[in-house]
C-alpha cells in the first residue's frame, strides 16, 4: 500500500513563564483517534482549506516567515505559510478554548481575530512513511503573557482531554510521542540559550531519508 502524502499541519507550544519553571500545555488525544491515540501532545491539527481565508489582526513576524520559506525547495506562497500559522491558532482555540487575538472581530468564522505576531517558529517534522496518516507539522511557541492568555482558562475538548501544564524540564507525568520528546528537548536548549526565544533563529527539521531519521536546520 502506498504511503499517503503528508498534509500541512501546525501545533502550538503554549508556554507559561509566570512561575519558577517554564510550563508547556499538553492534552491527551482520545484513544479512538487513528493518529497518536491516548498520548499527550501539543494543541494542533491539519491546515484546513478555510484557513487561507481567515482574517487576522496581527501578521506573522517577517523572520518567522523567512524560516518557513526556507523549508521549501520550490517556493511556497505566503498565503499558504500564513494559513499554517493561522491553523495553529485556530486549533488552539478549538482544542483548548484559548483565543489568541482580538474578540472585536465582527462577522468572521472564528469568535476572534487571530494575532500571529508573537508566534516563534520552533520545529518542523514530517510523519515517517508507513503510518495511515501523515502530516508535515510546523511547531510554533507562544508565551501566555505576550498573548494575553490566562493559564487558568484552558478547557478540555473532544479532541484533547486531560489538558494540563507540565514543567518543560520534567515531562515524566505524561506519555508523549517520541517526536514530541525530541522537540521538547530542542525547546529546553533554546530556553537555556536565550529565554526570550528570539525570532528567526535556526529551526530543526525532522524527516526520514532512505530509511534514516534526519535532522536538518532551516
Amino acid at each position: 500500500m502506498r504511503s499517503p502524502r503528508p498534509r500541512d499541519a501546525a501545533s502550538i507550544m503554549l508556554l507559561d513563564r509566570s512561575q519558577a519553571h517554564v510550563r508547556v500545555l499538553v492534552g491527551r488525544r482520545n484513544k479512538a483517534h487513528v493518529f497518536m491515540p491516548d498520548l499527550h501532545v501539543f494543541p494542533g491539527g491539519r491546515r484546513d482549506p478555510g484557513d487561507h481565508r481567515l482574517a487576522f489582526r496581527g501578521d506573522i513576524h517577517p523572520a518567522v516567515l523567512e524560516r518557513l520559506k526556507a523549508g521549501y525547495k520550490h517556493s511556497a506562497s505566503e498565503s499558504r505559510l500564513r494559513a499554517i500559522a493561522l491553523a495553529a491558532v485556530r486549533e488552539l482555540h478549538e482544542e483548548a478554548s484559548i483565543a489568541v487575538g482580538s474578540t472585536d472581530c465582527g462577522n468572521t468564522p472564528l469568535p476572534f481575530l487571530p494575532d500571529l505576531t508573537n508566534l516563534r517558529y520552533m520545529a518542523r517534522a514530517i510523519t515517517p512513511p508507513g503510518h495511515p496518516r501523515r502530516f508535515d507539522t510546523h511547531f510554533f511557541a507562544l508565551f501566555t503573557d505576550e498573548a494575553g492568555v490566562n493559564p487558568d482558562d484552558i478547557r478540555d475538548s473532544r479532541e484533547l482531554e486531560d489538558l494540563r501544564w507540565i514543567d518543560v524540564d520534567d515531562v515524566s507525568a505524561v506519555r508523549l510521542p517520541d517526536i514530541t520528546k525530541i522537540i521538547l528537548g530542542d525547546l529546553r536548549a533554546n530556553l537555556q540559550s536565550d529565554a526570550s526565544l528570539p525570532f528567526g533563529r535556526p529551526v530543526p527539521f525532522y524527516y526520514m531519508r532512505h530509511g534514516r531519521f534526519v535532522r536538518d536546520l532551516l
